[in-house]
């Protein structure tokens, strides 16, 4: 494959990054004058832009340098920059696997680049072979896939003869008995893996994503972000549920009884004709008729994911607590088409 330098645009290798305040000094200050903040208030300091403590954290954790680690605002963020650092408008594409999460090509529009879409096959795995004969600038993986929820086979046969970078999505890994891609990136320097505090951590709301890769995309990212990007409150989030990790493995081990329990309940119901095996949070059904089941669970106050126009007759349900998945069965079980 090509250097990282090869790779990304051209214009942002020499990009002289704005620098801010917090980032020109180091060590301990008792006075800041430096960033024209209100002096007084619990929140008048800006982030530290680089999020040192989160990332310190997480390498221990992770068991990866924190300078192979980068810090978004949500793993959107971080998809949005990837195709800024490496896509250039009329030259390059990127590359997707539908059925898959919806911001790639989203994010891809919004940048105008275009597009080569690559869909799953019958299974819903790679299609390796039209994969490798149609490279892009990124091919965006989302494994396990959203909204399938199927760990992908054969990602690394793609990533070893891949040309260009490979952005690995695991925002489900936590519910996978599947080892995460960072333990290989060392041997690929052209994989980025991106995983989230959203699902796993309950951090929805708090928007922090993470991406881990070489250093040298690392250092490109970081000179492209928005100085502040992750604020404080957010990354106090996500220290404090990293600070309780007993507590986030039983709420796993919880969603994941829950998902075995909802798929065999499921597969019993007369609407639903295949529940797909899952690694995430959440479960894909083929129904009878997607629409009207959807808009019936609706009319009792209960809100699935409709994936109709993706796969036809397909609904994608989150595994909620066990009251909440105990009213979607009954009522599902009530349904007549």
């Amino acid at each position: 494959m090509k250097s990282i330098q090869q790779l990304a645009n051209p214009h942002l290798l020499n990009l002289q990054p704005y620098s801010s305040a917090r980032s020109e000094y180091s060590g301990t200050a008792k006075v800041f004058l430096d960033a024209n903040e209100n002096p007084f208030g619990a929140l008048n300091r800006y982030p530290d832009p680089l999020q040192t403590a989160l990332k310190s954290k997480l390498s221990e954790l992770k068991k990866t340098a924190p300078e192979q680690i980068f810090i978004g605002n949500g793993s959107d963020e971080i998809i949005d920059l990837t195709i800024r650092l490496f896509c250039e408008v009329g030259a390059d594409t990127i590359a997707i696997c539908p059925p898959t999460y919806g911001m790639y090509e989203v994010s891809a529009a919004i940048n105008n680049i275009r597009v080569n879409r690559i869909p799953l096959t019958a299974d819903f795995e790679l299609d390796v072979s039209k994969i490798l004969a149609q490279p892009s600038k990124i091919l965006f993986l989302c494994s396990p896939n959203n909204p399938t929820g199927n760990t992908l086979k054969n990602i690394e046969e793609v990533v070893r003869l891949y040309p260009g970078i490979v952005f690995i999505d695991e925002a489900y890994i936590e519910f996978s008995t599947n080892e995460s891609w960072i333990s290989k990136l060392n041997q690929f320097p052209n994989v980025i893996v991106s995983q989230t505090f959203s699902k796993a951590y309950g951090l929805a709301a708090a928007r922090i994503g993470v991406a881990y890769t070489s250093k040298e995309i690392i250092d490109l990212l970081n000179n492209i972000k928005p100085p502040y990007n992750c604020s404080s409150l957010n990354v106090a989030a996500a220290l404090e549920a990293l600070s309780d990790n007993e507590k986030v493995l039983a709420q796993i081990a919880e969603i994941v009884s829950e998902r075995k329990r909802l798929e065999n309940e499921l597969a019993a119901v007369s609407v639903i004709e295949q529940v797909f095996a899952s690694d995430a949070n959440f479960l894909f059904l083929k129904t009878t008729d997607a629409t009207a089941i959807y808009n019936q669970l609706i009319s009792r106050g209960i809100v699935v994911r409709n994936r109709h126009g993706v796969v036809e007759n397909c609904l994608r349900i989150t595994v909620g607590t066990k009251q909440e998945n105990d009213l979607l069965i009954n009522i599902l079980k009530e349904i007549q088409l």
